[in-house]
């Protein structure tokens, strides 16, 4: 997509997610985005601080990778978080 694309995409739900009183919600619905850019922090984090790393490789589906899993494993299990931390954020605006 390139940066000029997700930025504004990015952008995009932000506002949505202000417009709709939903911002606590957006972390929960982009979950696994959190967990990949925390993975990366913590990674750099760890072998600045220790000299080791916490992962084969950062970002965590990487390291997925290097453990053996083939990527269309990956991308489907992904999908499958995603499509639940949606559904659990989706609940959770109804019961508001």
């Amino acid at each position: 997509m390139g940066d000029v694309g997700s930025l504004a995409l990015g952008a995009a739900i932000g506002t949505l997610a202000v417009l709709t009183k939903a911002e606590l919600l957006l972390p929960l619905i982009g979950g696994l985005y959190v967990v990949e850019a925390a993975s990366v922090i913590i990674q750099v984090a760890s072998f600045k601080l220790t000299g080791k790393r916490v992962f084969r490789m950062a970002p965590l589906h990487h390291h997925y990778e290097l453990e053996g899993w083939a990527e269309p494993k990956i991308v489907v299990r992904f999908w499958i978080i995603s499509f639940a931390l949606a559904l659990l954020a989706l609940t959770t605006l109804k019961l508001r």
